[in-house]
């Protein structure tokens, strides 16, 4: 593998990320420290429970996620269950760490080295539903390649939202 390659695979899987455990029930904070972190707001023409019910429905995200190839949930959508996916040729594995039905979702873990943390929150806003996604990434390569990592988180929460929106208002 290239070195290109092999650093265009750990942006890829560090934006979607990761696989430590949390079992806290109350969104965990992103780390404001970190050097790399990102967040986006987009409006979505649809309640809360259309959005919610796309969102959450993890085994359904490679229908309309193009970055995403396969999901797995296993287990019941609960804070610390895992589920592995894979996203650019790469598998990852993920625990919950937060579930508020209709209002957050989150989780959190290690790929090559980062720790990430990645949480949504829905708001209902006029009968449309305001999505906050925000994303923090730590470790030895966050900081090495803060620049292009930060880049590319963007890129890809952007790209994510976007899918996520064409999808709920369809």
């Amino acid at each position: 593998m290239s070195t290109k390659s092999f650093l265009l695979t750990v942006i890829g899987l560090a934006v979607l990320q990761s696989s430590v455990a949390q079992t806290k029930s109350t969104m965990k904070s992103i780390n404001n420290q970190a050097p790399v972190k990102c967040n986006k707001t987009i409006t979505i023409n649809a309640s809360k429970a259309e959005v919610w019910n796309v969102m959450a429905n993890i085994a359904q995200w490679p229908a309309w996620q193009k970055d995403i190839a396969k999901t797995k949930l296993n287990g019941p959508l609960k804070v610390g269950t895992t589920f592995d996916w894979k996203t650019g040729g790469a598998g990852i594995h993920s625990t919950l760490h937060t579930i508020e039905p209709g209002s957050q979702l989150g989780w959190t873990g290690k790929t090559f080295g980062l720790l990430a943390i990645h949480n949504w929150t829905l708001t209902e806003v006029d009968g449309k539903t305001q999505i906050f996604v925000e994303e923090s990434m730590e470790g030895l390569l966050a900081g090495v390649f803060k620049k292009a990592f930060n880049k590319n988180l963007e890129k890809g929460m952007v790209s994510w939202l976007d899918f996520l929106k064409a999808e709920c208002e369809k």
